[in-house]
């Protein structure tokens, strides 16, 4: 599918390009895993599982180990909000490595 670029507001653009088939990506999915022994629930909108996926591949990990590294560095910033660590990382990964 070719997206091609006519209004100069990006918000109008992303807005524009979203289809029926795409809403999906803004629905909230929960995923279990067990991190350090202990079980986990995490809850995060399917762009952001589709950025960890992409990331754990990037790395040859499983999805459960790469939250459990980013879980062990991010405890140290914030220190109750999984989802919310979870989430700025995947945008800076975005933003360092999809560029």
């Amino acid at each position: 599918m070719a997206i091609f670029l006519e209004e100069k507001d990006p918000l109008d653009h992303m807005f524009q390009a979203c289809t029926t088939d795409q809403i999906g990506e803004f629905v909230p999915e929960k995923r279990s895993f067990r991190i350090h022994g202990h079980s986990t629930t995490v809850r995060l909108e399917r762009a952001f599982w589709n950025v960890i996926e992409l990331m754990a591949d990037d790395l040859s990990l499983t999805v459960p180990q790469l939250i459990e590294r980013i879980i062990d560095q991010c405890i140290l910033a914030n220190d109750k909000n999984v989802a919310s660590c979870l989430r700025v990382i995947c945008l800076k990964y975005i933003n360092v490595y999809a560029a």
